[in-house]
């Protein structure tokens, strides 16, 4: 898969650094300033990022929507930012078509989306007419609804059903199969034992044919098995990172991009023997 100028292999374990334009993110260190975009880009990309992926709306539970405008203008500064000091691969993580657009606009490569094409009837064709690289999360329910009591029968099966639906909207859309990512969206409408489920039996979706991307990094699940501050769940993160790349996470997005640099490179060596 080509994202930007890079081409991805999916060899090895890539690392998709978070950068927060919000003044909401769960985790406060990951907000950005839009005068701090270059240096913290930097960052990340000195540490070893392989995407960044820029959000202007914080989508924790019960979280409430941005302004639209105001969302198009943060992604549109933050881009053109990077883009003043790197070329390195920028995802824009936004259920907003217009969103999208101005991004990409500005110079983003792959399109983030947390509803897997469901919250704005456009979102689909703007990824087509692009023709860049586009994650399919599954969320049940609304940022601002989806931890209001979400309930499965089967996690692994109706996730995977909500996949098939995705990708096949997306294909009919002028998607092309090469371009789809898939994410089952930890946290996202999920109980700590669906969370669990989902990460323990990734390999799960491998069957559907197409790099899975995780976003577990320092979530509240964590908390539920060992009650700690935000602050204080890097290694329970990387630990649950581990373990997803292991059974066959592509991508890991993550806010704390060196200490996974430096974990994946251990687990793509066990991968390798």
């Amino acid at each position: 898969m080509k994202i930007g100028s890079k081409e991805f292999d999916f060899s090895r374990i890539y690392i998709m650094g978070i950068l927060n334009l919000t003044e909401d993110s769960f985790y406060p260190p990951s907000r950005v300033k839009i005068e701090d975009v270059e240096r913290k880009a930097l960052g990340m990309i000195n540490e070893g990022a392989d995407i960044i992926d820029v959000g202007a709306e914080s989508t924790r539970p019960g979280s409430d929507p941005v302004d639209e405008q105001e969302e198009v203008r943060r992604i549109d500064l933050a881009v053109r930012a990077i883009r003043r000091i790197s070329d390195i691969p920028v995802s824009v993580d936004t259920y907003r078509s217009q969103t999208a657009i101005a991004g990409l606009k500005a110079g983003a490569n792959m399109i983030n989306d947390i509803s897997g094409l469901k919250f704005d009837d456009r979102m689909a064709e703007v990824c087509a007419d692009f023709n860049v690289p586009v994650v399919l999360m599954h969320i049940k329910g609304t940022p601002k609804n989806m931890q209001e009591n979400p309930f499965y029968e089967d996690v692994l099966k109706e996730v995977y059903e909500e996949f098939e639906r995705m990708i096949e909207k997306a294909l009919n859309a002028g998607i092309k199969e090469s371009k789809i990512i898939i994410d089952p969206g930890i946290g996202f409408g999920k109980r700590l034992e669906d969370n669990l489920k989902l990460i323990g039996h990734l390999d799960t979706f491998k069957k559907l044919g197409k790099p899975i991307l995780i976003g577990i990094s320092r979530k509240s699940m964590i908390s539920k098995i060992m009650p700690m501050d935000v602050s204080e769940r890097l290694e329970p993160t990387i630990a649950l990172n581990t373990i997803a790349a292991m059974k066959g996470a592509n991508i890991i997005r993550v806010h704390d991009v060196f200490s996974h640099v430096k974990a994946m490179k251990m687990v793509d060596a066990i991968m390798g023997v």
